[in-house]
């Protein structure tokens, strides 16, 4: 039987928290689906989701890469050939398999300024990938670059991060813009993170993108952060847990409750008690 997979790409300006909201989406889809295949995937050259959650990474998309390109180099083709055949069981040999979820890292780029021919490969990866798994969670490279490559050519959610800055909306508004020509998605939409003052949220747009939550600045995340724990430590209430679950149940990819405030407003998640659910 052919699985419905769910690949939510997590893209935005560097600095906003979109590997701490990668990270959550992992943690909830776990909870929610116990009995589901869940991929969580770092493509950011910071590398920092395996630090969210708690993954020690021992080799990464680009070691494989680059030992293929090696034997090349080395002359050894019949050894490159082989490698290639057999690239789809060295990929999950890479995998980090956890109690509730698989992991794979891409790895840093090879040389400084360039990701170009990683990309590519990852790119083969995710649609390789993608049948295996029931959700796959992309916290993807900061920036535009991997959505103009066509790296997340086929996702199905792509959740756009921002901090309250209007250039960190301007990245996510130029990232929808480009994704609406490269990439083919079924829902879109963004979050707004890290808001240290509630008044200011009338004056956050993001041309024609649906805001799905809006998190408080988060205290308890960044003490977990210091002390080098997971966001499996974070208590359910945090505003970053508040606001990722409430982002993957507007994209229906967590159970609705009713909420008590309109519907139609964003969800304040972190700045009182009962505007979240």
């Amino acid at each position: 039987m052919e699985r419905n997979t769910k690949i939510i790409a997590v893209a935005g300006k560097g600095g906003v928290g979109k590997t701490s909201i990668s990270a959550a989406f992992v943690r909830l889809l776990t909870e929610e689906y116990p009995d589901k295949r869940i991929l969580a995937i770092d493509a950011d050259p910071a590398v920092g989701l395996s630090t969210a959650l708690g993954v020690e990474v021992k080799e990464t998309l680009d070691d494989i890469r680059k030992g293929i390109v090696q034997s090349v180099e080395n002359g050894a083709q019949r050894e490159a050939i082989e490698m290639l055949s057999e690239a789809r069981y060295r990929i999950f040999d890479t995998m980090v398999e956890q109690q509730k979820f698989s992991f794979l890292a891409i790895g840093r780029p090879e040389t400084a300024g360039c990701y170009c021919k990683v990309n590519a490969y990852l790119k083969e990866v995710i649609n390789l990938l993608s049948h295996d798994f029931d959700y796959v969670v992309i916290d993807g490279e900061a920036g535009i670059e991997q959505i103009n490559r066509r790296v997340m050519e086929k996702v199905t959610h792509l959740v756009l991060i921002t901090d309250p800055s209007r250039k960190g909306t301007q990245v996510i508004e130029t990232i929808r813009r480009v994704a609406d020509d490269l990439v083919m998605y079924d829902r879109c939409g963004a979050v707004i993170n890290r808001v240290t003052d509630p008044s200011l949220i009338d004056y956050i747009h993001v041309e024609g993108t649906e805001i799905l939550a809006v998190i408080a600045a988060d205290s308890a995340h960044a003490a977990n952060d210091i002390r080098g724990r997971t966001v499996f430590d974070l208590p359910e209430d945090s505003p970053v847990m508040q606001g990722a679950r409430e982002a993957l149940k507007k994209l229906d990819l967590l159970m609705r409750t009713v909420m008590k405030a309109d519907p139609v407003d964003p969800a304040l998640c972190g700045f009182d008690d009962e505007s979240c659910m």
